[in-house]
This record gives C-alpha cells, sequence and structure tokens, in this order.
C-alpha cells in the first residue's frame, strides 16, 4: 500500500539532521508572491505552518506581518527561534490554538506533510473571517540534459530507494500535490473555491552550491553516509562536466482560497499574476 506524503513521519520530521544546512541551502521564495498573500488577507498576523526554519517565515516579517509559527520538529523550532521567529512545537493537526486567530495561515514547501483535509478544517478553525489559507512550494526545474543525468545518477546508486525519479516533468508531479491541496480544501467547506497563483523565477547554482541542496532534500536526508557520499560524488561530476554550474528554474506555486465570511480588503494594487 502506498503511504500518502503526510503519513510518513520518518522522513517528515527528518529534515532537523542538519537544520542549519537546510536554512542555508534551502531557496526562499519570490517577493511578489508574499506580498500578494499579504495583500489578499484582512491582516497582518500569520499563522506558519511546518515553519522550519523560519525562510518564508523571515519573509512574512520583512514584509510586515507578525508570524507564529508551528513546527512539529523541535530542531528546526530551536533554529528558527534562534532567528527571530516564535515557534510551537507540535503537529499542525494537533496543534492547540488556544482560542487564538489569524489573518492568514501560510505554509512554504510543508503542506504535503499536513492531512489535506484535516489541515484545512484545522486553518478553517484559526482563519478570521476573509482570512486567506495559502500554501506554496517552489518547484524544481534543472536543465533538461542534467535532469536526465541527475535521474540516471539515483537510480544507478540509489537502486533501492522508495523515491526513483518516475520519468515525469517536476511540474506534474507537484501538480498532484497542488490537486490534493485543492481537495483537501474544497471538503472542509469553509472556503472560497481554490486558486493557483504562479512565480516564476531562476538562479544559477555552482557545483558545491547544489550538492549543499542535495542533503536537504526529503529523499534523501536519511540515507546512509555512504549513498549520500556516493550520490553527491556522482553528482558532482555531472555538475563539472557542464562547467560546473547550470541555471535553475523555479515555478512558485502557491494554492489559495479565502475562508468564508465578510471582511474588509485593504487598500493597495493588485499585485497581479506572472
Amino acid at each position: 500500500m502506498t503511504t500518502l506524503p503526510h503519513e510518513a513521519r520518518d522522513v517528515a520530521e527528518s529534515f532537523g539532521t542538519d537544520a542549519a544546512r537546510y536554512d542555508r541551502a534551502r531557496p526562499g521564495y519570490p517577493a511578489e508572491l508574499i506580498e500578494r498573500i499579504v495583500a489578499a488577507s484582512p491582516g497582518h498576523e500569520i499563522l506558519d505552518v511546518g515553519t522550519g526554519t523560519g525562510i518564508d517565515a523571515r519573509q512574512f516579517q520583512t514584509a510586515g506581518c507578525a508570524v507564529l509559527g508551528v513546527e512539529p520538529d523541535a530542531r528546526m523550532a530551536a533554529f528558527a527561534r534562534e532567528t527571530g521567529i516564535e515557534v510551537e512545537v507540535a503537529k499542525f493537526e494537533d496543534w492547540d490554538p488556544a482560542g487564538r486567530s489569524f489573518d492568514a495561515v501560510a505554509a512554504g514547501m510543508a503542506w504535503h506533510w499536513v492531512d489535506p483535509v484535516a489541515g484545512a478544517a484545522k486553518a478553517a478553525g484559526v482563519l478570521r473571517p476573509g482570512g486567506r489559507l495559502a500554501v506554496f512550494w517552489n518547484v524544481f526545474q534543472p536543465p533538461a540534459a542534467l535532469a536526465e543525468e541527475f535521474t540516471a545518477i539515483i537510480r544507478r546508486v540509489l537502486p533501492d530507494s522508495r523515491s526513483h525519479p518516475d520519468g515525469r516533468a517536476p511540474l506534474e508531479i507537484y501538480q498532484l500535490m497542488f490537486d490534493k491541496a485543492a481537495d483537501g480544501i474544497r471538503q472542509a467547506g469553509a472556503f472560497s473555491e481554490p486558486e493557483q497563483w504562479r512565480y516564476d523565477w531562476e538562479r544559477t547554482y555552482t557545483t558545491a552550491q547544489w550538492l549543499d541542496v542535495l542533503p536537504t532534500q526529503g529523499g534523501y536526508t536519511r540515507l546512509p553516509a555512504g549513498q549520500l557520499t556516493a550520490l553527491l560524488a556522482a553528482t558532482g561530476e555531472a555538475i563539472d562536466a557542464v562547467g560546473g554550474s547550470f541555471l535553475m528554474r523555479f515555478a512558485a506555486v502557491a494554492v489559495t482560497a479565502a475562508r468564508a465570511g465578510s471582511r474588509t480588503r485593504r487598500p493597495g494594487p493588485d499585485p497581479g499574476t506572472r
């Protein structure tokens, strides 16, 4: 029987093994996306689900918000606190809001670790009328030839891995998560029809920078040291063979909906989409 992401607690709570690397290596999100979430919310109090080391929480703070994080991994929560984020340690489905309410519930690269129906229902219960649920991901899209080489390396070095690439493009794979999140929001029965907001961006990675990212990805956080070393060595050779760097394209995609009920929209321009 297939294990759903939110049921794979061993993986979901493995990222704190090296919280400093995670915070250093993982990318943030386009400022336009963060600003649009804030502009579409009735106020500036944000609940950040699966806050991790606080990457997106700090971006919300920069946008003028007060942020409370909820994070199941105490190691990640401790790191986030050191960067100025208030964090409570709990799975979101089990977290006690203690009567508090928020203008937005956000989750960056974390909602697939939350039960999509129970999570949406929990969000509805803590959102003020008109408050916004916004769950979002960065979809990594390496150049096609390099992506094929990465896939071949994984199949060769990790033949027994449960996270083998299956030949689909990254956006195809992530769209399944987007759809599951939207279905959960619909089933909660307390939101407007979910929308998808997409912002495309890119950055260049050197060999060293990408090898810093790789151990923070969910399929590899629990690899034995020997397998991780072999994976990093082969991946580094592949990037060096194309000049020692490559352009990574990202699609930052949010699945979002407003809590039913009236609200007063704060003035300001509509950030729009791109």
